[in-house]
């Protein structure tokens, strides 16, 4: 049951997958993560490499190889538990399977190793890997107008995101705080968010480190009345994040989001009577239309007729 649960996720999520894995970023990641498969099992390449196997074939990978490919393995399928999304399961894969070859290159060959190393290096500094640009109900602050926008009403619930674009935690979290931005922003219970990499007097002000050893990224935070009401993950006395995960049930559950929507759909009721009063105020109503009085003589010389 264990190994059939991701299975099914995988397998309902494959047209999402495909279209991932069609785009140039991750194309190039896949080609480097495979790139000593790729080395190995060519022929008119493997058959100048150097290889441990007893029957001497420079075509299959040897018992120290596979010791490493296995290793990779149990390494990704235990930092798989934590993943939230498909983008989580997919990035850990890719980025395990580089470390892989490094190690395998670097043992084949140091000439080769620097080399793949050096690409990794100038792979990761030149591409970034695409942001969520689907649909989304979530305002974004600067270091000016978030003051502003959480104490223009106190009867409205905000719901903020701290993260920082280099975060693939928060990349990785983009889709599923968007989603619920579909599903419960309203009138009285909006969703923002700020990038505290790019303004850290924000990050200052609201205590979120964005240092990866904290693991505070990204962060939610709620506030009500314009001031902070809770937020995850809890950071503990070293200023360290204490373990939490980001799927849309906990979040849910943790900030009480369906009971927080109810009560903002009185809001949105109290406000639309308010408006219909305001528009009666300026709008009087017509005054009644009179009719035209008749004179009785010619009344009379009607009923004469």
């Amino acid at each position: 049951m264990a190994l059939l649960t991701p299975l099914l996720a995988f397998l309902y999520h494959l047209p999402q997958v495909y279209k991932w894995l069609l785009k140039p970023y991750y194309v190039a990641s896949l080609f480097m993560s495979f790139a000593f498969l790729i080395i190995r099992k060519t022929p008119g390449i493997c058959e100048h490499l150097s290889t441990q196997r007893e029957d001497g074939n420079p075509c299959d990978f040897d018992w120290r190889e596979v010791e490493i490919l296995m290793f990779l393995s149990a390494i990704v399928m235990m930092k798989n538990r934590r993943a939230i999304t498909v983008e989580q399961h997919v990035g850990n894969i890719i980025l395990f399977s580089k470390v892989a070859n490094v190690i395998l290159f670097f043992r084949l060959d140091i000439r080769m190793g620097l080399l793949y190393l050096t690409f990794c290096i100038v792979f990761l500094m030149t591409c970034k890997p695409p942001l969520y640009m689907g649909p989304e109900y979530i305002k974004y602050f600067s270091d000016k107008t978030i003051d502003d926008e959480l104490e223009r009403d106190n009867r409205v619930t905000w719901i903020v995101e701290f993260f920082a674009n280099w975060s693939p935690e928060c990349q990785s979290f983009a889709a599923v705080y968007a989603d619920l931005s579909l599903k419960y922003n309203c009138a009285g219970l909006k969703f923002g968010k700020v990038d505290i990499g790019r303004y850290g007097d924000v990050s200052k002000k609201y205590k979120v480190s964005t240092s990866p050893l904290s693991k505070q990224l990204p962060s939610l935070l709620l506030f009500q009345g314009g001031k902070e009401v809770m937020r995850r993950p809890q950071v503990d006395k070293k200023c360290r994040a204490v373990s939490w995960s980001f799927t849309e049930e906990n979040i849910i559950r943790e900030f009480n989001l369906n009971e927080l929507y109810q009560k903002s759909k009185k809001l949105n009721k109290s406000k639309g009577d308010q408006s219909d009063k305001i528009n009666e105020s300026q709008f009087p109503p017509l005054p009644e239309e009179e009719e035209p009085e008749v004179d009785a003589q010619e009344e009379e010389t009607k009923k004469d007729k």
